[in-house]
């Protein structure tokens, strides 16, 4: 400060007030300097302009007067009028300001000085030297070389982040592909439960991973194409321990041993602004294109819900496989979703296979969001041949072997009420009313419903807390016919509860104890309460 002072041969007063230069070149000329510059300005403590930013300026001004808080008995008037009048390069604030009051950060005042000095240069150029004289000149070269080590860093860092860059795109994986991936290794047994259905239950300990790797390709910035290679080594309980479909884990998948498969292969891209078509290939699920109205708590097994049946609605596993989804926004407010998947041997083109000869499922769901708190899901699902079991959801045996073999129509409405940033409270209901189309055809319908809730940040910021209570898919009524046929409806209740804690240890690695009642398993009473307990570990990448 002092240097300057002593080159434009001026008092210390006179020079503080020519210090403040052209705020306008942090937004223009220099722009390479305004995000150093901003954060010093956005801190200024003048409670007039808390609300203006550094580039936020009314341009260059042609007269001192168009300042509303410089008079002309200010003391530094003068240099002010001669800044603006001779070389042009004084700037205010939107509000007609010019804070003259303000501190000044040597960043700033090398921004500004680099301003002027441009501004000279451009008056040299156009031959009006007399409007320059040879002692500025002089005194604008020797700031320049003093201040050179600070203009030399801001080039500087520029350099290096080209350096960086130039670096990165050459040694990238793919300049279309991105890799991400999940691991979730999980602890679990049968804690309690003798028998169900006659069986032994089994209470051995396993030491259960599901390994993803995404290859995620964009080709024009907007779509995605998704290749997801998985590998397993985690039967559901269903099959090996508990002997019924409730209560199955949301990360259990075919057990493969550890082989590596293409799980999913999809391929999303807009269809004008407010469309989005996904082209499922394989393992298609309705969460690629239908908001489920369960957030936080549906998470794919790696994060939320450990069951099938605490992460969504149990009738949209209905829809599953190869086919087709649609998503198309009215609004903020209000979405549609279309969707036909097939969901067995699709790649066969013989009778009762295929796209459209075998089994399949098509939904159709409004979503309704009233206001930023609430969220409203009506859902239509249609079905053919298509059971919950078959695709993971859970519901009693008889249930499953209900649909095996039936077409079906299925109801749901799923709503989510978030009154605060820590607290959401949610659930759903569904009915399922099937026509059977074996030997002894039939109607038969099967309810199911929850109530959830989740408690995002609870301890720590990416903690969340969740409790699911609701009846897993259940046999309400059948008609007469399968009564006689011996097909029942299920004789009692069973309830599925279930709570568990995620916590976050850092952005890549979360660690969630948790545990699954059931109550009358398979919906009857004979059968022992089964608790299932288990520690799940997710690392993401």
């Amino acid at each position: 400060m002092q240097k300057f002072c002593k080159y434009l041969l001026v008092s210390p007063a006179v020079c503080g007030a020519m210090l403040f230069v052209n705020t306008a070149a942090f937004a223009g000329e220099t722009s390479s300097t305004s995000e150093i510059n901003q954060p010093q300005v956005l801190a200024n403590p003048d409670t007039k302009a808390t609300n203006i930013r550094p580039d936020q300026t009314i341009g260059q001004v042609t007269s001192v007067s168009q300042f509303s808080d410089v008079q002309p008995t200010d003391w530094a008037f003068q240099a002010l009028q001669s800044l603006v009048e001779r070389y042009g390069c004084i700037a205010g604030y939107p509000n007609s300001t010019y804070r003259g009051n303000r501190a000044l950060t040597r960043y700033e005042f090398a921004a500004g000085l680099n301003a002027c000095l441009d501004r000279v240069n451009e008056l040299i150029a156009t031959a009006t030297g007399d409007l320059v004289k040879k002692e500025d000149l002089a005194t604008l070269q020797k700031l320049q070389e003093d201040f050179s080590a600070e203009l030399a860093t801001l080039r500087g860092r520029v350099d290096s982040v080209e350096t960086h860059t130039a670096e990165l795109e050459a040694h990238q994986f793919s300049t279309t592909t991105k890799l991400n991936g999940e691991v979730v290794i999980a602890i679990a047994s049968v804690v309690s439960g003798n028998t169900v259905n006659g069986q032994k239950v089994n209470q051995n300990t396993v030491l259960a991973d599901r390994v993803r790797l995404n290859l995620d390709t964009s080709f024009t910035g907007q779509d995605l194409l998704r290749t997801r290679l998985q590998a397993t080594n985690l039967d559901p309980f269903s099959q090996t321990a508990t002997f019924t479909p409730e209560g199955d884990f949301r990360f259990a998948g075919g057990n493969n041993n550890n082989g590596v498969v293409v799980d999913a292969l999809l391929y999303q891209f807009p269809l004008g602004k407010k469309t989005g078509v996904t082209l499922e290939a394989n393992a298609g699920a309705i969460d690629d294109f239908t908001n489920t109205v369960n957030p936080y708590l549906d998470g794919d097994g790696g994060s939320g819900a450990f069951s099938q049946f605490g992460s969504r609605n149990p009738i949209y596993y209905l829809v599953n496989g190869t086919g087709i989804g649609i998503k198309h926004e009215f609004s903020d407010r209000l979405e549609l979703s279309l969707g036909y998947l097939a969901t067995k041997d699709t790649g066969n083109p013989q009778p009762g296979s295929g796209l459209f000869n075998g089994a399949y499922g098509a939904i159709a769901q409004l979503t309704v969001k009233p206001s930023n708190q609430i969220t409203l899901g009506l859902t239509y699902i249609n079905a053919y041949n298509n059971n919950f079991f078959a695709n993971g959801s859970g519901g009693s045996n008889n249930a499953n072997n209900i649909l095996e073999n039936a077409s079906s129509n299925s109801y749901g409405i799923e709503a989510s009420f978030q009154p605060s940033s820590k607290f959401v409270i949610g659930g759903w209901a569904g009915l399922t009313k099937a026509r059977i189309l074996s030997v002894t055809p039939g109607d038969a319908e099967i309810w199911n419903y929850a109530v959830t809730l989740a408690f995002p940040d609870l301890g720590k910021k990416g903690n969340i807390a969740g409790i699911i209570v609701g009846m897993e898919p259940k046999v309400t009524s059948v008609s007469s016919s399968l009564s006689n046929a011996g097909i029942n409806k299920d004789p009692d209740t069973s309830y599925h509860i279930e709570g568990f804690y995620q916590y976050q240890l850092s952005d890549n690695i979360s660690i969630t104890p948790g545990v699954i009642w059931l109550t009358a398993p398979d919906h009857n009473n004979q059968n022992d309460d089964i608790v299932i307990g288990t520690v799940r570990t997710t690392f993401t990448f």
